[in-house]
C-alpha cells in the first residue's frame, strides 16, 4: 500500500523570491527544508505547520502567507513543492473506491438517518460561510437518549487534503448500520455505546476547488488556518497559533462541551501510524502504558489484515506525539487535557489523498482496528455515582491516587452519574470526591479488555455521626421523616446512614 509520490521541486533561496508570487494561486504553500536537530525543529514548529513526512534530516511543512513571512526571517534554505491536482477515471461506487461530490456526501449522511431512524440521527453542527456544513451522525439503540454508556467519537479530515479517513468513516457508518441486528458484535456495540462519527471536519479544505471533486483539496480551511493548531493548548494557552478560533474549531469545542466523550480518535493521513499523547510537551501521559497497549492493538490488527509494509512506521506503527515532533494547539491534546477524553490521532495512509482504487484495501486493513478501538470504551473501570441519601446522580471527580497527573483524572457525567476510567491493568486506589460530600477511596483491580464496575454512593457532609452499638459501625446520620398514612395515622421513617455508605431503613408507626 506504500506509494511513490513524484513531486515537482522548485528551489527558492533567501529573500529574493517575491512572497506575493508564491501565494498568487492559493493561500497555503508546501515546502521542505533541512534542520539541525529536534530542538530547532520544535522552534520552527511554532512558526509553520510541520508535516508528517518529516524525517531525521529533512522537514516538510505548510504555511500561509503570514507564517511563511516569519519562516523567511530564520534565513533557512527551502524548496517549494508544487502538488499537481490528480484526476482518476470513472470508478465503481458500489465498491467504495471513490470520493463523493459534496452534495453526494450530504445526501449520504441524510440517507443514513432516514434509512435507520431507530438507531441513527443526523446532527447539523454548523454551517460555514461557504454554505458547507459540519455534519455528524449519532448511532445508538436509544438514539438521542442519555444512558449509562460511554460516548465515543470518530472525526476525520480536519486537514482537508487528508482524505482516507473521509471514506473509511462513511463506510464505517454504513457497516455498523447495516450490521445492526445481523451481526452480534456490531449489535452489541450499538446497544452499549453512544457512537458519533463525523467523516469530514474541514469541508472547505476538502472541496477547495469546488463541490464536484476533492482533487484540489487544501490542508488549511477557507481562512488559510491549520485547524490542528487552532485549539487551546495545555502549555501554550488559548490561542497558540495566534489566530482566533475558527468556526470549525468552535463547532467541535461546542460538541465536546455538550457530549461528554470518553474515547475518541482523529483521522489524518500522510504516513501510517498511531500518534498518542502528548504532542505539546515531553512529559509522558499518566496512562502511557495504556496508550501504548491500545495503539499497538490498532497497529497490530492493521498489519494482520493488510499486505506487508502497511502501518509499520516509526515504532512498528505507533509513536508518542512529542517524540515525533512537537505540535501546539492540536485537537488531540485539547480533548485529553481540557475535556478529560482519551483521544489519539490515526495516520491512515502514506498518500494523503489515496488513489480511489486503494480505498477498499485501506478499509479491509482498518475496519477491524476501528471496531477494536471503539470497543475499548466499554472496558476499564466504570460505574454510577449517586447521593447516598437521595439516590440522585452526582458529577464527581474520579482520581487515581499517586497516578493521575496533567488532567488525567475524569468526572462522572450527568444526568446519569456514570464515569469511565480507562487504565492499564493493575491495582489502583481510586478516590471519588465532590464538594459537600465525604470522599471515598476504593482499591480496585482492572484487567485489560475487561470491565470492572464500581458503583459508588457519597455521603453528604452535613450529617452528624453517632454510634450504633448494635451494629458496631459508625452512623453518619439518622433522619426522621414524618408522614401520614391514610391521612389519619402518623408514621416515622428512619434512615440510618453508615460510614461505608450503606443505609438501614426502619418504619415506626405511632
Amino acid at each position: 500500500m506504500k506509494k511513490i509520490l513524484f513531486l515537482l521541486l522548485i528551489p527558492f533561496f533567501g529573500f529574493s523570491q517575491n512572497i506575493d508570487d508564491l501565494f498568487s494561486e492559493k493561500g497555503e504553500i508546501y515546502f521542505s527544508f533541512e534542520y539541525i536537530n529536534k530542538s530547532q525543529l520544535n522552534q520552527i514548529s511554532d512558526v509553520v505547520s510541520i508535516d508528517h513526512k518529516t524525517n531525521s534530516e529533512l522537514a516538510y511543512a505548510y504555511a500561509n502567507k503570514k507564517e511563511f513571512s516569519e519562516f523567511l526571517k530564520l534565513d533557512i534554505d527551502y524548496k517549494i513543492i508544487k502538488k499537481e491536482p490528480k484526476k482518476f477515471s470513472t470508478i465503481n461506487k458500489s465498491s467504495w473506491n471513490y470520493y463523493p461530490t459534496y452534495q453526494e456526501y450530504v445526501d449520504m449522511m441524510t440517507a443514513f438517518a432516514d434509512s435507520f431512524p431507530d438507531i441513527c440521527k443526523l446532527h447539523h453542527l454548523g454551517t460555514l460561510n461557504s454554505g458547507r456544513e459540519i455534519l455528524i451522525v449519532q448511532i445508538s439503540n436509544n438514539v438521542g437518549k442519555k444512558e449509562n454508556e460511554p460516548s465515543f467519537l470518530y472525526t476525520s479530515s480536519m486537514h482537508g487534503d487528508e482524505l482516507a479517513g473521509y471514506i473509511l468513516s462513511l463506510r464505517l457508518i454504513n457497516h455498523i448500520l447495516n450490521g445492526y441486528g445481523n451481526n452480534a458484535r456490531l449489535t452489541d456495540l450499538v446497544n452499549n455505546i453512544d457512537i458519533w462519527i463525523n467523516p469530514l471536519a474541514n469541508p472547505d479544505g476538502a472541496y477547495n476547488g469546488g463541490n464536484q471533486d476533492v482533487w484540489s483539496a487544501t490542508r488549511y480551511n477557507a481562512n488559510w488556518v491549520d485547524l490542528n493548531r487552532n485549539y487551546p493548548d495545555p502549555e501554550d494557552g488559548q490561542h497558540p497559533d495566534g489566530n482566533s478560533w475558527q468556526d470549525e474549531t468552535e463547532i467541535f469545542m461546542g460538541l465536546a462541551d455538550s457530549i461528554n466523550f470518553t474515547i475518541s480518535a482523529n483521522m489524518h493521513g500522510g504516513v501510517e501510524v498511531c500518534n498518542y499523547p502528548w504532542d505539546t510537551w515531553s512529559t509522558l501521559a499518566a496512562d502511557d502504558n495504556w496508550w501504548q497497549y491500545v495503539s499497538n492493538e490498532y497497529a497490530d490488527s492493521c498489519q494482520a489484515n493488510s499486505g506487508n509494509g502497511y502501518f509499520n512506521y516509526l515504532n512498528d506503527g505507533i509513536t508518542n506525539g512529542y517524540d515525533w515532533y512537537e505540535v501546539d494547539g492540536g485537537r488531540q491534546d485539547y480533548m485529553n487535557y481540557f475535556r478529560y477524553c482519551r483521544e489519539f490521532t490515526l495516520e491512515l495512509s502514506d498518500d494523503k489523498t489515496p488513489n480511489p482504487n486503494d480505498l477498499p484495501d485501506l478499509w479491509d486493513a482498518n475496519y477491524p482496528s476501528l471496531l477494536n478501538y471503539m470497543e475499548q470504551s466499554l472496558f476499564g473501570l466504570r460505574g454510577i455515582i449517586t447521593d447516598s441519601i437521595t439516590g440522585n446522580p452526582l458529577k464527581t471527580k474520579v482520581e487515581i491516587t499517586g497516578h493521575d497527573i496533567d488532567s488525567s483524572h475524569v468526572y462522572s457525567n450527568l444526568p446519569i452519574g456514570n464515569y469511565h476510567r480507562y487504565v492499564y491493568q493493575g491495582n489502583y486506589n481510586v478516590t471519588f470526591s465532590k464538594s459537600g460530600y465525604h470522599s471515598k477511596t476504593l482499591n480496585v483491580s482492572v484487567l485489560n479488555n475487561t470491565t470492572t464496575i464500581e458503583d459508588v454512593q457519597l455521603v453528604p457532609l452535613n450529617f452528624v455521626g453517632i454510634e450504633n452499638k448494635n451494629v458496631n459501625q459508625k452512623i453518619i446520620n439518622s433522619i426522621d421523616i414524618l408522614g401520614r398514612k391514610n391521612n389519619t395515622e402518623k408514621n416515622k421513617l428512619l434512615f440510618n446512614i453508615f460510614e461505608d455508605g450503606k443505609i438501614e431503613r426502619k418504619i415506626i408507626f405511632e
